[in-house]
């Protein structure tokens, strides 16, 4: 029976995999600096707070605000995924909107990711937009095709509630000025930019919200 051959390893895997955890070692850093102290921070001090050099950081990304955009898509991209962990009841707009309004309590749920969402916000209430990367989009624009949403003026209703909803973070994490509690009541009321009636939008944020367990 001949011998199995030897699978070697690709050229450069290892390089590749090496420049991989580099990466996603300045990018939890990314994270860490955010939560302390915010987009403000400098190159040195991201730097530091790595262990690294400026001239390493500046091997993987082009400069600090990429890096640090990047960063918060990720917290943005495990926040989403553990807020729609817990396989709740209802349809496609009821268990989105539970997704959404369980942000409001990220200081509960997710302390470092609300220190990100203070700081961040603080200096540009759109970040979670530009972190988003256009999939909030694509979910409102395929609900507003099956008809759950208004689709007439799409564009123009996606901005406003956008724009509403970033507002409603700033309101929570940054001013203050409303408890998680009253966001929520906001939230409802801001769904009428969808053509959502009163009656349904108090029913949907009235819905009981299932938080899955925290690492």
């Amino acid at each position: 029976m001949p011998a199995k051959k030897k699978v070697e390893p690709a050229p450069g895997g290892r390089q590749a995999a090496y420049s991989a955890r580099n990466r996603a070692a300045l990018l939890k850093a990314g994270r860490e600096v955010l939560a302390e102290i915010g987009p403000t921070a400098t190159i040195e001090q991201l730097a530091a707070h790595a262990q690294v050099s400026p001239t390493t950081i500046y091997k993987y990304f082009e400069n600090k605000d990429l890096l640090f955009l990047e960063a918060i898509g990720e917290a943005w991209g495990a926040w989403l995924m553990w807020a729609n962990e817990m396989k709740a009841t209802g349809d496609r707009l009821e268990r989105t909107l539970d997704s959404g309004r369980k942000l409001f309590w990220a200081r509960k749920t997710h302390p470092q990711f609300a220190e990100i969402l203070h700081n961040t916000l603080a200096e540009d209430p759109n970040i979670l937009i530009k972190a988003d990367q256009g999939i909030g989009k694509i979910v409102f624009g395929e609900m507003a095709k099956s008809g759950v949403l208004k689709s007439d003026d799409f564009e123009q209703r996606f901005i406003l509630w956008r724009n509403l909803y970033s507002g409603l973070l700033t309101a929570v994490f940054v001013t203050e000025e409303l408890t998680p509690e009253e966001a929520n009541v906001a939230f409802g009321i801001g769904l009428s930019v969808w053509g959502v009636s009163e009656a349904k939008a108090k029913k949907l944020i009235s819905r009981k919200l299932e938080f899955a367990p925290v690492q």
